[in-house]
């Protein structure tokens, strides 16, 4: 499934590959389920990344995005993925992914996950 979801990232040319410059995509609208309720979850995702060579194209990540509505898939597990899935297509000099949930029970969880590519 995860190379399935992955062929819906379209990518297109960095026109300033030379210089490290910062892209923050806001996605307000996530939703996933919980694996273990079958319940709804909603979150905002915030996607902060210094390109290198390739940028995401947004239509293609609403897309992407989309392709978790129906899964049930803990917090941890759906913000790793899609950070491992944007590092894999466009191997950005860094990558940081915070997923802010909402609260569900009077909790909330916020889960961090970063990327910096070695050398």
């Amino acid at each position: 499934m995860a190379d399935q979801r992955r062929d819906v990232l379209e990518t297109f040319d960095n026109q300033f590959p030379d210089r490290d410059y910062k892209i923050e995509i806001v996605c307000p609208e996530f939703t996933s389920v919980c694996p273990k309720t079958g319940q709804p979850d909603f979150g905002v995702l915030i996607l902060t990344y210094t390109p290198d060579r390739k940028c995401v194209e947004l239509k293609s990540l609403k897309l992407y995005l989309h392709t978790f509505r129906n899964d049930g898939i803990f917090y941890e597990n759906v913000t790793n993925t899609i950070l491992d899935d944007l590092v894999a297509e466009l191997a950005p000099r860094r990558m940081q992914l915070r997923a802010e949930f909402s609260a569900r029970g009077g909790i909330t969880t916020t889960v961090t996950v970063d990327h910096l590519r070695d050398g």
